[in-house]
């Protein structure tokens, strides 16, 4: 019998969430009803995408105490790796453990849908990519943007091996 995704992740969580003042984390695939909550956090996405997130089940509502504080999403690079294009929690919840969690729940939701492999990127002057780090990612590579009309520092990539 298959355990439900999501509880296996609760449970795991459960007691160290609970030292740090979390009762419950829960994950689930973005809907339309969620759109204002979504794009209070990701600006960086059009509707029409955000209506394909929703569609294709690769966008995250990521929830502490059944109030959305969170958000995740990813593409598929190549058509065939996962890359976790966006992740952020609301500013009065980071730092107690809940974006780590959404990491290991969506590795683990990778690795059960048969990848091997997950990808993100970082500029290399965000805070980012010591969490990443921290969760195993190593740097693979960069892309420089000068140029393109899209000028920003450096965009460090970064894989995982699951």
């Amino acid at each position: 019998m298959r355990m439900d995704f999501n509880l296996a992740y609760e449970s795991r969580c459960n007691a160290t969430q609970l030292k740090k003042g979390l009762n419950m984390i829960k994950i689930r695939p973005v809907t339309e009803q969620d759109e204002k909550f979504w794009f209070s956090l990701d600006e960086y996405i059009s509707r029409e995408e955000f209506l394909l997130k929703v569609r294709d089940k690769r966008g995250y509502i990521i929830r502490v105490d059944n109030e959305p504080v969170g958000v995740m999403r990813y593409n598929l690079f190549w058509d065939n790796i996962p890359f976790l294009t966006m992740i952020n929690i609301d500013e009065s919840f980071q730092g107690r453990g809940i974006g780590r969690h959404a990491m290991l729940y969506w590795e683990d939701k990778m690795k059960k849908t048969g990848y091997n492999l997950v990808m993100t990127s970082t500029q290399i002057d965000e805070e980012a990519q010591h969490f990443y780090r921290k969760l195993g990612y190593v740097d693979k590579g960069a892309l420089f943007f000068d140029g393109t009309g899209l000028e920003q520092p450096q965009e460090v990539v970064m894989m995982k091996v699951l």
